[in-house]
């Protein structure tokens, strides 16, 4: 059991995760943000399968075949895209849902987080963005919303933080450009 290190390291994401929606302009979230790492559901799991280069849930659903402090944890953040499926009336089937723009902004913010604490010393702006390209077959995610999250993660790739998080603060809404960006620069 890794305790102490889960514990900063989920404190330390968390506390990067809260700056970053100070700056996106969406301060409720950056407070309440991931507050369910601490439950006995997921903290346990975590101390148990820490490794420090990566989510201790990739390393349960290794051994499992899932991971239930992540099951836990995706029920309870809306900032996870997964949260965000329900069944579809014609079909029956399960559909992605397209996500409120507060919980897209958090998600970013959660995403850039998380790249700065797994990557250390070798983060750079386009981190967060290779990973997220990195799963795109993958991933049950809403189209709009793969597109704005890709959209946003392009700009801080090539055009920094400061003018990523400007962004942030003025998207209100999917609105579709003429050019095909979903918010003003």
């Amino acid at each position: 059991m890794h305790i102490w290190k889960h514990f900063w390291t989920i404190t330390k994401h968390r506390h990067m995760v809260m700056k970053n929606c100070f700056r996106a302009g969406i301060f409720r979230q950056g407070l309440l943000h991931d507050l369910s790492k601490y439950s006995p559901a997921e903290f346990l799991t975590g101390a148990k399968y820490y490794q420090g280069y990566r989510s201790p849930n990739a390393r349960e659903r290794e051994l499992y075949g899932f991971s239930k402090a992540w099951l836990h944890h995706k029920g309870r953040n809306k900032h996870h895209f997964e949260y965000w499926t329900d069944y579809d009336k014609q079909t029956d089937q399960m559909k992605p849902v397209r996500m409120p723009i507060p919980y897209v902004k958090e998600m970013f913010c959660d995403r850039v987080a998380a790249s700065k604490i797994y990557k250390g010393k070798d983060y750079t702006d386009s981190a967060s963005l290779e990973y997220f390209q990195r799963a795109k077959e993958d991933r049950f995610m809403h189209p709009d919303t793969a597109a704005l999250m890709e959209q946003l993660l392009v700009m801080l790739a090539n055009e920094g933080e400061e003018k990523t998080f400007a962004c942030l603060r003025k998207l209100k809404e999917y609105k579709l450009e003429p050019d095909g960006t979903y918010f003003y620069h």
